[in-house]
């Protein structure tokens, strides 16, 4: 069985519940940016930017981010302790399920340091 250590949350419910908010915070945020590009049939680029610069869209866009961040770790996580096992992959599996945790982590990380850039700088 593997152990828990690098869970998003404590229990799997947690990671569960978790995963299904972070989903519902990313279908509001796709339908209220699929909206505007719908209602804004001439979309150029001042009125893309005017949208993004206030403050509610900024809050909205970074909670959207960081819910990407949360779902896609938890997933991957659960592919990883799914699939990456002794029984499927012998005696390296752990040392492969680290390492691909790790990078996972690694590129997670970067996205949300960058997105942090684009929204905020």
């Amino acid at each position: 069985m593997v152990t828990s250590v690098t869970s998003f949350a404590r229990s799997g419910v947690a990671d569960w519940l978790l995963q299904r908010f972070t989903a519902v915070v990313l279908l509001a945020w796709t339908l209220c940016v699929g909206g505007f590009v719908l209602l804004h049939p001439d979309l150029d680029y001042h009125s893309w930017r005017d949208f993004f610069s206030g403050q509610p869209m900024k809050i909205f866009s970074m909670l959207a981010l960081l819910s990407l961040v949360a779902h896609a770790w938890i997933g991957l996580w659960s592919v990883s302790t799914d699939y990456l096992t002794p029984r499927m992959m012998g005696a390296k599996a752990d040392a492969l399920r680290i390492l691909f945790q790790g990078a996972c982590a690694i590129v997670l990380f970067a996205y949300l340091v960058w997105g942090i850039g684009i929204f905020w700088g």
